[in-house]
């Protein structure tokens, strides 16, 4: 608790910090030049998308009060302000599923009484973003942040799959509903008539699972053998927003017979009509409110400002991991602190823009997998060194002179002045290109530079303000192209539900342990045969079952609590018991060693080797070729 007593001292710690590279941050981003270009356009696709589905699903479960409008609108100012006024600009802001989760559960609430009712939903959603702003000013204020590292894998991970499975379920139910007729519409239309509506619910089912399926294959692309290696690098990048665009043009490809609106088609207000304009003067409805539900607005939230705390800290977290060997500070601090005035009042005197609370917008936080996939893509020095590479083995160069050529060609790209440090960072990727073992070069092994590279490629990037403020710029024009976006079928959008899911289940190390248990025994040694996690060696397998089972039902308690009408607004609490549970029961029940190894911040991850001993026992290891750290969470994707 001796945080406490210092209030205000993270914040200043994080101003003073990124005072210091606010000046270069610009420069940073300016100098690069149209190279910005690639990576403002690759995470403005990856943001956009989720953005839309969640305006879909948000209109559908509010009655209309708020839709695909309101969302693009709010992740465009909140991330227009941060990328500006932001401490780490690397992040990533955006509406995710939380936020749905909990506007739903405020309509719900709101619409059964009769003194706030569908009218003022937003007007008592605006009083709880502004309790919300408080008690995150307080989280900040108090540095509340110093205990996010209290939040270990296991809630990262249990929060990612429950992400992942509410995912499903929106896909699930979003499928089923095109099999029947929407609320407060006239079930006499032709479009509406059984054989229409069962013929859009088969369209449906074509247009989501065929989404699904190009884009899960899309990913992959850098994989592929056929096509050069830039079509396939593009593939792979935009692989996913080319599959809503495909799949959207197929859906005008069916016979002219069918009435209008089949297939069902997103539908939502443009900027300028009046089903959008009254979003804007939301803050006049407030007074409206009675003192008793304005009082009551605490406790949903207490749960929002919680949820936001944990969300966006991991995000902020994720977009500054180790292995990315940013050089500027972090603002954990400070950007919470900028988050609660972000979610009720970004126009004060402060901020000069209304948003959010005020506005009747659903609020935006830090984003997963967003804001690391962000930081990634402006990674610069991995390009050069392949292309050097392969240059090398084209020209049957040795080892040595494969690892020599590149360490040349690192040092020429990179701004850190000591020649001495960066050699020592590059130990790892010469022990890949020339297989290094106590000072004697190996023959056997073939070096992939695609695969290698990445894997031990110290990373540079290209750290700057300039790609998330045009990022944000495009989704704010993207409001005056809804009427383009309206021409995707709400189909499409289900079957990027389940790509989202899905897709954040590779990495998430509660997933990979559910499968493992499947594994039979005899076979557990195919295993150690691909990369896997150093936990997979040193724990014994029936601790790893009894760890896993612990989490599984735990998963099961918090996606339970979603299931209960307005009490389920409670399910953030679960995850804040956590940090107790790990600290004073888990150990109890397992080695401490074993539960490091299980739910460490950090964890080795081992390089498989191909074995012949069916028999081999998961306790002992045996196979440790190569090892490096990563970072803890693969968290949910756009949650």
């Amino acid at each position: 608790m001796e945080h406490m007593k210092s209030p205000f001292r993270g914040i200043a710690h994080d101003v003073r910090g990124r005072l210091l590279c606010y000046k270069r941050d610009w420069i940073a981003g300016i100098t690069s030049g149209f190279g910005i270009l690639a990576p403002t356009t690759y995470i403005f696709f990856a943001s956009a998308l989720p953005v839309i589905a969640f305006g879909e699903q948000l209109s559908r479960d509010t009655d209309g009060s708020l839709s695909t409008v309101e969302t693009l609108a709010s992740t465009a100012i909140c991330g227009l302000i941060h990328s500006i006024l932001g401490g780490q600009p690397l992040l990533i802001l955006g509406v995710a599923e939380p936020t749905v989760i909990m506007y739903t559960y405020l309509y719900n609430f709101a619409k059964g009484k009769h003194d706030l009712g569908r009218e003022l939903f937003l007007a008592w959603a605006g009083w709880v973003c502004t309790w919300t702003a408080v008690f995150l000013f307080l989280l900040a204020i108090f540095n509340a942040c110093v205990i996010i590292n209290r939040f270990t894998r296991i809630a990262g991970e249990t929060f990612g799959m429950l992400i992942a499975a509410l995912f499903i379920q929106e896909a699930i139910k979003g499928l089923v509903s095109e099999f029947n007729v929407p609320k407060n519409e006239d079930s006499n239309k032709v479009k509406y008539q059984f054989q229409w509506l069962y013929t859009n619910g088969l369209l449906a089912i074509v247009f989501s699972f065929g989404l699904l399926y190009t884009a899960l294959k899309s990913r992959k692309a850098r994989s592929w053998w056929c096509g050069t290696g830039r079509l396939r690098n593009f593939i792979a990048d935009y692989g996913v927003p080319l599959m809503v665009v495909v799949w959207t043009a197929l859906s005008y490809s069916v016979p002219s017979k069918i009435p209008s609106g089949v297939p069902r088609r997103l539908f939502s207000p443009l900027l300028w009509e009046s089903e959008s304009t009254h979003h804007w003067t939301v803050i006049r409805d407030m007074g409206r409110v009675s003192p008793a539900y304005i009082m009551a607005a605490i406790i949903p939230a207490l749960m929002i400002s919680g949820l936001y705390f944990f969300d966006h800290s991991v995000a902020s977290q994720l977009a500054q991991q180790k292995e990315f060997n940013l050089k500027n500070p972090s603002a954990y601090h400070y950007d919470i602190l900028l988050l609660g005035f972000m979610i009720p009042q970004l126009a004060s005197m402060f901020f000069q823009t209304l948003l959010c609370g005020l506005l009747g917008l659903p609020p935006s936080n830090g984003v997963l997998p967003q804001s690391p996939m962000h930081t990634k893509s402006l990674a610069f020095i991995r390009k050069k060194l392949v292309e050097s590479a392969k240059e090398s083995i084209k020209m049957k160069a040795s080892s040595s002179e494969i690892y020599n050529k590149m360490q040349t060609v690192f040092i020429e790209l990179d701004s850190l002045p000591n020649t001495t440090t960066v050699v020592n960072e590059l130990k790892d990727l010469q022990e890949a290109v020339m297989k290094v073992e106590n000072g004697i070069e190996k023959t056997n092994g073939m070096f992939d530079p695609e695969k290698h590279i990445d894997a031990h490629l110290p990373v540079r990037v290209n750290e700057q303000r300039v790609s998330n403020l045009l990022q944000s710029v495009l989704l704010a024009a993207s409001i005056c192209a809804m009427p383009v976006i309206k021409l995707i079928p709400t189909s499409v959008l289900w079957g990027y539900f389940a790509y989202m899911a899905i897709d954040s289940l590779p990495g998430n190390q509660f997933w990979e342990r559910i499968l493992l248990l499947f594994v039979p025994s005899g076979r557990r040694y195919k295993v150690l045969e691909k990369v896997h996690a150093s936990f997979i060696e040193s724990v014994p397998f029936r601790s790893i079952v009894v760890f896993t089972i612990f989490q599984a039902v735990y998963f099961m308690v918090c996606y339970g609590m979603t299931w209960i009408p307005i009490a389920g607004i409670l399910f953030p609490v679960p995850f804040f018991l956590l940090i107790s549970i790990r600290q004073y029961i888990l150990p109890k029940v397992f080695q401490l060693y074993h539960l490091r190894e299980l739910d460490a911040a950090e964890y080795e991850e081992i390089v498989g080797s191909p074995t012949h001993a069916p028999s081999l026992n998961l306790r002992v290891s045996f196979y440790t070729i190569h090892s490096k750290v990563l970072l803890l969470t693969s968290l949910p994707k756009n949650g």
